[in-house]
């Protein structure tokens, strides 16, 4: 039970920096984040994104680069994208189950070069591959088709696998793909790779930065209210979770982060498991833009946010701001 005023004066741990410090409830590392990095073809090639300020693409060598960075900063983990070239985008995606694609190579790559010393989270939905920006198969009515799509998802993640990814996160939010994944990993030796579900994405307007970088916002027909979540509904997404934990996945994640810190909390309350936010392209870009144009300090805006999430429930954060944020952290 609390005291009461003057016996009891709660600014007195907050009177100096040490003492703040010693209060203090939430604590954020580096090894608290995952940095997101987009992968393009070429050599030597960096591609500044417009509606991303201070995030590129990369090409393979920029890629293995990266992660040598994020090594350094402490960084445990990266998530790879890909910008697949128009040429190899189809109807039906099948440039996402080839050995030799950009993920695949990219996988390949930043193991050669960092072994063990980071893990390596590879993307599993279809539209960086498609050419409607679909992240799923269409029927015959024009809808995305759950079932075939599943199985496709389980293909591709079996190849992510084989080329070394430590992580398949499964972002297309089909009904049924996590378990179908497990099965399709456990039967085929990879019992040891992990599952980091996208249990509850949220049909977000914030998604449009991160459809310029991997090239499919001007190819994208229809939305996708079909598959991912509405946001006006929260209990839905703990069904999602709990049917994704029963189906084999390791950890669970919600995106967009900062519009859902609700999810979040109810999500690590009611599960107890690995919770994990994305902050997504759009929710990086109004830090951004919100600095530039005088709104704030963009280093205090970005970790007070950061925080946030760590304080809602999470064991750990996707961001952009990745290496921006480790280097903070480390003074």
């Amino acid at each position: 039970m609390i005291g009461t005023y003057p016996q009891t004066r709660l600014r007195r741990s907050r009177a100096a920096a040490w003492s703040r410090a010693l209060h203090r409830e939430t604590m954020m590392t580096p090894a608290d984040l995952i940095w997101p990095l987009f992968v393009t073809e070429g050599r030597g090639v960096e591609e500044p994104i417009g509606t991303l300020p201070g995030v590129s693409r990369w090409s393979l060598d920029g890629i293995v680069a990266r992660a040598k960075e994020a090594v350094a900063l402490g960084i445990p983990c990266i998530a790879l994208f890909p910008n697949t070239p128009a040429g190899l985008r189809s109807e039906k995606g099948e440039e996402a189950l080839n050995p030799d694609n950009l993920i695949c190579a990219a996988i390949r790559a930043v193991r050669d070069a960092c072994g063990s010393d980071i893990g390596v989270m590879a993307d599993v939905a279809l539209d960086p591959y498609t050419s409607h920006g679909q992240d799923g198969l269409l029927g015959a009515d024009g809808q995305v088709a759950n079932d075939a799509t599943v199985e496709m998802l389980a293909a591709q993640a079996l190849v992510q696998a084989e080329a070394g990814a430590h992580i398949i996160a499964p972002s297309d939010m089909m009904d049924g793909r996590v378990g179908a994944i497990r099965t399709a990993l456990e039967g085929a030796g990879h019992a040891h790779v992990q599952i980091m579900s996208y249990a509850a994405k949220y049909a977000s307007a914030f998604y449009g930065p991160f459809r310029d970088a991997v090239g499919s916002r001007g190819l994208l027909k229809g939305d996708k209210r079909s598959y991912q979540m509405d946001p006006a509904n929260a209990e839905e997404a703990l069904r999602e979770v709990a049917l994704d934990l029963a189906e084999g996945a390791d950890s669970v994640m919600v995106k967009p982060a900062l519009a859902y810190l609700d999810i979040i909390w109810r999500v690590k309350e009611r599960f107890q498991v690995p919770v994990f936010a994305y902050q997504v392209s759009g929710e990086y870009a109004l830090i951004e833009a919100g600095a530039a144009a005088g709104v704030g300090d963009r280093d205090a805006l970005l970790m007070e946010k950061l925080i946030a999430f760590k304080r809602a429930g999470c064991s750990g954060v996707l961001t952009y701001h990745a290496p921006v944020a480790a280097r903070l952290l480390a003074g």
